[in-house]
C-alpha cells in the first residue's frame, strides 16, 4: 500500500474524529487522521495541569495583550492564560461576522475535546420526532431506537457517570455511579420536587468523568482542572480513550498539521477519491486516497471543506445539491438564570472541587405544558460556598480581613439555561471570497441570529429559574438575562443536516453524503435540529453507528 493510499481518512480529531479513528482502525481499516494543528500528547503536554492560579504570571487571566490579539475570543470565559495555547488564534483564523457570532475553536490533535464540558445526555423521541410535528426544518431520518444501542456503546466506552431516574425527555443510559449532590443542592431539588409535584427535577449531572477506573484510565480526583488537560484520563477526549484505543490496533497514521482543503471528487465513479492537504508549517500541497473517508473536522469546517470542493458537477460544493450545504446553523443560546443566597448550612461544606454541576431536564411544551414558542431548555448549575475571592467591603485591611478570608463565605446557588435554537434556512454559511485566512485560504462568513421564538424562550428561562429558586428557599435571588449571541454555546450545530430526501438534506439517515456516499459527516454538521440538551454524546453514537455502517457496505463492495 502506497503511503498516501489508505483504506478511510478521517478529517478531523475531535470527540467525533476520535471515535470514527478509534472504529474503523478496530474493524482492521487502514486509516490515515489528519488534524489542522499541533500535535498534543495525552499528559506529557498537558504542562499546566498541576499548576495552582498563583503560579501563573497574572493568576490565570487575561492580559492586555492577549485582548488585543483575539477579538473573538476575548467575548467570553475562554480566553485566559491557563489553556490560551489551545484556542485557535483569532489573527490567523479570521472569519467574517455578517452578523455577530462567537467562534471558539480547538485547532489541535483532541480538538475541543480537551476543552468540553463534559456534560453528556441522551436523546429523546420528543428531540427525533420535534421538527416533524412542528414543522420546523426537516424530519429527522432516524429516531431514538435506531441510535439506543449506540448510545449504550458510547457511554460504556467513554464512561459517563450519572443517575438513573426515569425520565420520558431524558433517557437513561449505561451509567457509573453518579457524583453526589451536594447537601444545599439535595435540599433545594427536594424542595423543587415537591413544588413542582414532580414536574420538574433537579438531579446530579450527567458527565463524561470516570467515578471508578476503566480502560486504563483513573476515576476523577476532584480537582476541576479538567481544561488544563488531566493526567489521570478521568475525562473523556481523544486523548484519554479513542486515540490510545485506535494507536494499539497499528492501523492509525497521525498526520498533524494538515488542513484539508477539499475533498477530490470522481465524476465517472461518483464518489470521493481522497483529500487534498495544506501543510500548514510548509504550505506544500499533498494528496491523499481511500476507499470510504469520515469528515469530522467540525460543524463550521466541515462545511467549508464541503464547500471548498466545488467542481463544474456541484458549483455550490460538494454535498449542495439540495440547497441546504452551510444553511440551518444551530447553537443553544444561554447566558440567562438566577442565583441567591442559602441560609442556614454554615456549618456544612463540600468535598473537593466536583468537575460537575445539576441538571434540570426540560419540562416546557411537554406533557400538556403549551407556551407560545415550541421546543424548549434545561438548566445546569449548582451550589457552592463563596472562597477567598469574594469581597468583603467591612473588613478590607488588616488581620480581621485575613481572618474573614480564611472562612467559607455564604452559600449561593445558581442555575443557567440552555435553549434550543431552531434550524432556520437563513441562519447560514458561506465562504467569503474577499477574506483570506494566514494559509492564503478563503475565510468562513457566519450570518446568524437568534429570532421571535427564542427570544420568548428567554423570557420563560429568566422567570422560571428566579421563581424555582425562590420556591426553594433561596434568599434575595437576582434573575440576569445576559448574551444570547449565537456560537457562545460551542454547539454548533446544522450546516449540512441529515435527512429523508435529498431535495432537502446534504445527508441520509446513515451520515453519508447525498452526492458521494462514500463520504460520512458525523459532527455537528449532520444535526438535523438542535434539542436542548448538550450534543456531543450523540456526536459519539452517531459515529460508531455510521462507522459500523460504512464497514459493512465496504464488505459488501458497496463503497
Amino acid at each position: 500500500m502506497a503511503n498516501n493510499t489508505f483504506d478511510a481518512i478521517v478529517v478531523g480529531s475531535g470527540i467525533s474524529g476520535g471515535w470514527a479513528a478509534k472504529e474503523l482502525t478496530e474493524k482492521g481499516l487502514k486509516v490515515l487522521m489528519l488534524e489542522r494543528g499541533e500535535n498534543i500528547e495525552h499528559i506529557k503536554d498537558y504542562v499546566n495541569t498541576n499548576k495552582d492560579p498563583w503560579e501563573f504570571p497574572h493568576a490565570g487571566g487575561r492580559t492586555q495583550e492577549m485582548i488585543k490579539d483575539y477579538p473573538a475570543l476575548k467575548r467570553d470565559y475562554p480566553l485566559n492564560e491557563m489553556n490560551l495555547k489551545w484556542w485557535a488564534s483569532d489573527k490567523d483564523n479570521p472569519y467574517t461576522e455578517v452578523k455577530r457570532f462567537d467562534w471558539f475553536r480547538g485547532y489541535h490533535v483532541g480538538g475541543r475535546s480537551l476543552m468540553w464540558g463534559r456534560q453528556s445526555y441522551r436523546w429523546s423521541d420528543f428531540d427525533f420526532e420535534a421538527n416533524a410535528q412542528d414543522g420546523h426544518g426537516v424530519d429527522w431520518p432516524i429516531r431514538y431506537k435506531d441510535i439506543a444501542p449506540w448510545y449504550d456503546y458510547a457511554e460504556k466506552f467513554a464512561g459517563i457517570s450519572g443517575s438513573i431516574e426515569n425520565l420520558p425527555q431524558l433517557p437513561d443510559g449505561q451509567f457509573m455511579p453518579p457524583m453526589e449532590l451536594n447537601v444545599v443542592e439535595k435540599d433545594v431539588a427536594a424542595r423543587i420536587k415537591e413544588h413542582y409535584k414532580n414536574a420538574r427535577t433537579m438531579i446530579i449531572g450527567r458527565t463524561a468523568n470516570l467515578t471508578q477506573p476503566h480502560n486504563d484510565r483513573t476515576n476523577c480526583q476532584y480537582r476541576n482542572k479538567c481544561w488544563l488537560g488531566c493526567p489521570f484520563g478521568a475525562y473523556f477526549s481523544t486523548q484519554s480513550a479513542t486515540l490510545p484505543a485506535a494507536v494499539k490496533t497499528g492501523n492509525l497514521t497521525l498526520r498533524p498539521f494538515s488542513i484539508v482543503t477539499k475533498v477530490i471528487y470522481d465524476k465517472d465513479t461518483k464518489k470521493a477519491k481522497g483529500v487534498e492537504v495544506l501543510d500548514a508549517e510548509t504550505n506544500k500541497t499533498y494528496e491523499y486516497f481511500s476507499k470510504i473517508l469520515f469528515l469530522n473536522a467540525s460543524t463550521l469546517n466541515t462545511a467549508w471543506i464541503l464547500m471548498n470542493s466545488a467542481t463544474d458537477v456541484w458549483p455550490g460544493g460538494l454535498g449542495s445539491s439540495s440547497g441546504e450545504l452551510g444553511h440551518n446553523l444551530m447553537d443553544h443560546h444561554l447566558g440567562v438564570g438566577a442565583e441567591g443566597i442559602v441560609e442556614g448550612y454554615e456549618d456544612k461544606y463540600i468535598y473537593g472541587r466536583r468537575a460537575n454541576g445539576v441538571y434540570i431536564p426540560r419540562y416546557r411544551n411537554l406533557f400538556g405544558d403549551k407556551r407560545d414558542y415550541v421546543r424548549g431548555f434545561g438548566y445546569q448549575g449548582g451550589a457552592n460556598r463563596k472562597g477567598w475571592q469574594r469581597d468583603v467591603a467591612e473588613l478590607n485591611i488588616g488581620a480581621g480581613f485575613k481572618d474573614a478570608l480564611t472562612e467559607p463565605g455564604q452559600w449561593s446557588m445558581g442555575m443557567g439555561g440552555f435553549g434550543e435554537i431552531l434550524p432556520y434556512h437563513e441562519n447560514q454559511i458561506t465562504l467569503d471570497k474577499n477574506k483570506k485566512d494566514k494559509w492564503g485560504l478563503n475565510v468562513l462568513s457566519i450570518d446568524c441570529e437568534l429570532k421571535e421564538n427564542e427570544l420568548k424562550m428567554r423570557k420563560d428561562m429568566v422567570n422560571d429559574a428566579k421563581e424555582m429558586l425562590e420556591a426553594a428557599g433561596v434568599k434575595d435571588v437576582k434573575a440576569h438575562d445576559g448574551d444570547g449571541t449565537p456560537g457562545r454555546g460551542i454547539h454548533e450545530m446544522g450546516t449540512a443536516r441529515m435527512g429523508k430526501d435529498p431535495k432537502t438534506s446534504v445527508l441520509n439517515g446513515n451520515n453519508q453524503l447525498w452526492d458521494a456516499t462514500n463520504v460520512f459527516v458525523t459532527d455537528g454538521a449532520c444535526m438535523t435540529s438542535a434539542a436542548a440538551v448538550n450534543p456531543s454524546l450523540t456526536y459519539m453514537a452517531l459515529t460508531a453507528r455510521a462507522a459500523n455502517f460504512a464497514v459493512e457496505e465496504l464488505k459488501k463492495q458497496n463503497l
